[in-house]
This record gives C-alpha cells, structure tokens and sequence, in this order.
C-alpha cells in the first residue's frame, strides 16, 4: 500500500533514543511508554512500573511522541532569552 520505508526508520528513532510515547489503539484505549522492540507486525512497548506490552501494529491507531523530562524547561528557557534579547522597542 505504498508504503516508504519511512515507519521503519521514525520507529528505529524512537526505539534508540527511547522517546515517550503515548500509542492510541483503535478501540481508544491510549497506553504510554517507549518501543524497545519493532517488527513488521508488533512493536514492545515498555512502561515503568507496569507490564510490557506486545501490540500488533493492525491494533495500533496513532503513535504520539510525550514530551520527555525537561524539553518544557529548556522551551521555556529558550522563550526568555528571546523575549530578553527584544530591544524596549520590539518589546511594545
């Protein structure tokens, strides 16, 4: 079905870097964690305090990435030091 090659690769990333990420599946049900394996028809979904996950990717309606610890303090830090870099002037 005119598949790219790109799931492969975006699943790789998210596996080797270990992102979080929310999976909605297609009854609605949303579990969270990061895929520690993938083939062509399951990912492992990994979750800390809870049992892993085997899911079948037909089960699987979107992957969502989770903001990981500290991106919202790095955005923040990045926002304040351009609202300081503004002259008095930009800033009216």
């Amino acid at each position: 079905m005119g598949e790219t090659g790109q799931e492969v690769l975006y699943l790789q990333y998210l596996s080797e870097k270990k992102v979080p990420v929310s999976v909605k599946l297609r009854d609605g049900e949303c579990v969270a964690g990061w895929i520690e394996y993938f083939d062509d028809r399951m990912i492992r979904l990994t979750r800390e305090g809870k049992p892993n996950l085997f899911i079948y990717k037909q089960q699987i309606q979107v992957i969502s990435e989770l903001p990981r610890r500290g991106d919202e303090t790095r955005r923040r830090a990045r926002r304040t030091a351009e609202v300081e870099a503004l002259s008095p002037e930009d800033a009216r």
